[in-house]
């Protein structure tokens, strides 16, 4: 297999005393190839950043292997979409508390738009629009672009 491998192909070591990991092409050299490991010895997508250099030399130790991303199983995509969506939501709080002025600010906009109606003597055109401000600027904020 030397030479023949390019970037985004992924191999697995042939020596018994390695586990099972794959490990994908992310370098290539005329003397030596690196790779990313991107699964456990399970064939378990992994994200552990562990970067090795091979010689080209070494790479007949080596054999072609599945992408572990490719057919990935719905309850593996599912999880990955609640893992993302619960760290969206916490770096969003994280950064709403670390900026207490502005996310109380824009919390008095949409609090009085949405619910100070018999309150504060505007109309409801005007309390929708403070009401859709405050919505945005929380967004802002809690994103970090304000």
């Amino acid at each position: 297999m030397p030479g023949d491998v390019a970037v985004y192909d992924h191999l697995r070591s042939t020596d018994p005393e390695d586990d099972d990991a794959v490990y994908r092409v992310v370098g290539t050299g005329t003397e030596r190839v690196t790779l990313l490991r991107v699964s456990d010895g399970d064939g378990r997508r992994a994200h552990t950043g562990e970067v090795f250099t091979v010689p080209t030399d070494a790479l007949d130790t080596f054999e072609r292997a599945e992408n572990p991303d490719d057919e990935r199983p719905l309850a593996a995509s599912l999880t990955g979409v609640v893992e993302g969506a619960y760290w969206s939501i916490r770096t969003v709080l994280g950064t709403l508390a670390a900026n207490p002025g502005k996310t109380l600010a824009a919390l008095a906009l949409f609090v009085v738009g949405r619910f100070g109606g018999g309150v504060v003597p505007l109309s409801d055109g005007v309390l929708a629009l403070l009401a859709f401000v405050g919505l945005l600027g929380l967004a802002a904020v809690g994103t970090g672009r304000l």
